[in-house]
């Protein structure tokens, strides 16, 4: 028996499927299946029905697969520990983070990342915030970037920066600056169900859950150009982020409008679950991104009194 071994049916376990288990785990399914089964004759037990489709873990096989997890975490800490003590960041990390800030902060981020750490892997997902905690929760990731708070007592997260949140449309050009009250007054474009930035608008502005803001039409928008674009043909207004502002063409800054003090911003944090984090890489991770991005931040302007912190 060995840990290579034990990390094969947990993939099996998960997946469902020994072919999609072994490309995940980087070996050939006639591999993955030999130690498979010759774990299964040391213990001398059925851990798979391969009879299934999809692939079912057996009642010992269930057993068996949450000790292999237990035992799997415990070889990850004691590698970790002595990475710790040699002073170093490197290995795999598999990082889920949020749509609405990927496009934005991954350019930034990943440059410095390498040149601290040039031994790191990086393995990153764009997910919801709910597939993010789940897997977390499941070992499947290392850490997230995603909005908080979270009302969610398992997960545990560092605070990087607060981002200032502001309008993109038709606001009169001569009004600088808004209430969050005067959006309601607008044609208003969302995001589909999944993105935390939707659930912030509405609170934020008292909004009714009505995407459709033209006739015939229902928009599940999964990006911000894709709301831009039918904004300048439709008109209308929707939220944008600070780090997606600033890679805005010229004309398109034109279009964008600031709230009034108290200034909505809503807090990035890097999130964790304890049971499996990789606490050192984690907080190397955190001390980067919170340098290489907070210094040119518009929330640094203001009092923290002034801000306000929009909830999900």
């Amino acid at each position: 028996m060995n840990i290579q071994q034990l990390e094969y049916i947990i993939a099996v376990d998960r997946l469902k499927n020994f072919t999609k288990a072994a490309d995940y785990c980087n070996v050939t399914q006639a591999t993955l299946s030999t130690m498979v089964k010759k774990l299964e004759e040391e213990l001398e037990i059925i851990i798979f029905d391969r009879k299934k489709n999809p692939t079912e873990t057996t009642e010992i096989g269930k057993e068996t697969v949450d000790n292999a997890k237990k035992v799997v975490l415990h070889s990850q800490l004691l590698k970790e520990n002595a990475k710790k003590i040699n002073g170093k960041i490197e290995g795999k990390i598999k990082i889920g983070i949020i749509p609405t800030i990927a496009n934005s902060l991954l350019p930034k981020i990943i440059k410095p990342i390498f040149e601290n750490y040039p031994d790191l892997k990086l393995e990153i997902s764009e997910l919801t915030t709910f597939s993010i905690t789940k897997q977390l929760k499941e070992g499947q990731l290392d850490m997230g970037i995603v909005a908080t708070p979270l009302n969610d007592a398992g997960i545990e997260d560092i605070v990087l920066f607060y981002e200032t949140l502001m309008v993109y449309g038709d606001i009169d050009p001569v009004q600088n600056y808004i209430l969050p009250d005067e959006i309601r007054n607008h044609k208003i474009w969302l995001l589909e169900e999944g993105h935390c930035l939707r659930e912030q608008f509405i609170k934020l502005c008292s909004l009714k859950k009505k995407e459709q803001m033209v006739e015939n039409l229902k928009l599940e928008a999964s990006s911000f150009d894709t709301l831009l674009n039918m904004i300048d043909e439709f008109g209308g207004l929707t939220l944008i982020p600070e780090l997606y502002y600033n890679t805005l063409s010229p004309e398109r800054k034109k279009q964008v409008s600031f709230f009034k003090a108290p200034i909505p911003v809503r807090e990035m944090s890097i999130i964790y679950y304890r049971p499996y984090a990789k606490i050192r890489t984690i907080e190397a991770l955190s001390q980067i991104i919170h340098s290489t991005i907070n210094k040119d931040l518009i929330s640094n302007k203001y009092k923290k009194s002034e801000l306000a912190i929009t909830q999900i």
